[in-house]
């Protein structure tokens, strides 16, 4: 069958029990055009079949994949819960709040408490400024000449509770869905897998249940880390011809999977003592401070750990630092001497004494002033 839609899943859960269904990738046996009927790509997918010219595409389990409806709800629901978080900056923005010019995050603690004082409007600026816990406390002066001259009706607070309140029913159901995730890892035994995953840099317990979703447990049906990470579209893209690289972008691959790797990715390059950070930021400053080609290679990365770690059953060691070679510690010295040498200090080269050679003559070692 082509893989079209959800169209193949009706005819497939009738005929999983009883048949081998190769699911096939409309882009690896599409026919020529202008020859295109129902009966011919009937002919044709047969055709390719015989000859064994038709790659299947990974279909999970059945617990797998209603684990994957469990952990692709939670991701639907978490960006609902972003839409409405831009609502109701939108609806303060309507009503010349500039809460958001100040405040990093207006739904953190202090960001919540004055809302919550705007949404009765009674308070005026001042004591809602007053609200700002900790650090936000500096830039009082800022938050009160942002609630200044606000403009909030009762029509943008009945806009603004709605909003809440859906944020709210939607928070109960991603706690219900997240104790109902570990309740089905722990069902179908795959908690073992669930917690090597989380030794991984940057994959804590709703990433790990979405990879482990995405990919099963068993690594043998992708071979190696190169078909996984070409499955999940984080590796670079193979375009060369007549000797000439083209474009390597990377295709589409998993976009459920690809996506739970990049927020991972984007957690491990802020995790102390990890080389995973390292190589984050080395690619950050090789391509001129962006961060997107850094956030895909980790994520490669990521995934290619994952592999190892389904694949040996054992959780995830740090890996230790590499020695430099010499080039390379000639080099980061001579570059650290030429910018301290750019800020304006003189900094002397230091030289190493010459290390004699050992004699095994015994005069000559009594002789010897050392």
């Amino acid at each position: 069958m082509e893989s079209t839609g959800s169209y193949w899943k009706p005819v497939f859960n009738i005929l999983e029990e009883t048949l081998t269904v190769y699911l096939a990738n409309p882009h690896q046996v599409k026919p020529r055009k202008g020859h295109k009927t129902d009966n011919k790509d009937g002919h044709w997918l047969a055709h390719l079949l015989r000859h064994a010219m038709i790659q299947p595409s990974f279909i999970p389990p059945r617990p797998i994949r209603e684990l994957r409806d469990l952990t692709r709800r939670r991701k639907k629901l978490i960006g609902a819960g972003s839409s409405e978080k831009n609502r109701i900056q939108k609806v303060l923005e309507d009503a010349n709040v500039k809460l958001g010019n100040v405040l990093s995050d207006i739904f953190g603690v202090s960001g919540q408490l004055m809302l919550d004082a705007l949404l009765e409007g009674k308070a005026q600026p001042n004591e809602i400024a007053q609200m700002a816990k900790r650090r936000a406390r500096k830039r009082i002066p800022e938050l009160v000449a942002a609630l200044e001259k606000h403009r909030m009706s009762d029509h943008q607070r009945r806009m603004i509770r709605l909003s809440v309140a859906h944020m709210e029913m939607l928070e109960k159901q991603i706690t219900q869905l997240d104790e109902q995730i570990e309740a089905h890892i722990r069902e179908i035994g795959l908690i073992k897998q669930w917690e090597l995953l989380q030794s991984i840099p940057g994959m804590q317990a709703g990433s790990a249940a979405t990879v482990l979703a995405e990919t099963g447990a068993d690594m043998q049906q992708f071979g190696d880390e190169r078909n996984i990470s070409s499955w999940a579209g984080v590796c670079p893209g193979n375009n060369r011809s007549a000797g000439k690289s083209k474009s390597n972008h990377t295709n589409k691959g998993n976009s459920w999977l690809r996506s739970a790797l990049t927020e991972c990715a984007q957690g491990a390059s802020k995790k102390k003592n990890c080389f995973l950070k390292d190589k984050f930021w080395h690619i950050t400053t090789k391509h001129g401070g962006k961060r997107a080609p850094a956030v895909m290679a980790v994520a490669h990365n990521l995934l290619r750990l994952v592999f190892q770690v389904l694949s040996t059953g054992k959780p995830y060691q740090e890996r230790s630092a590499t020695p430099l070679e010499p080039p390379q510690r000639e080099r980061m010295i001579r570059h650290h001497i030429r910018r301290l040498g750019k800020l304006g200090m003189a900094v002397g080269r230091p030289v190493a004494a010459p290390l004699r050679p050992h004699s095994t003559h015994p005069r000559r070692l009594k002789a010897s002033p050392h």
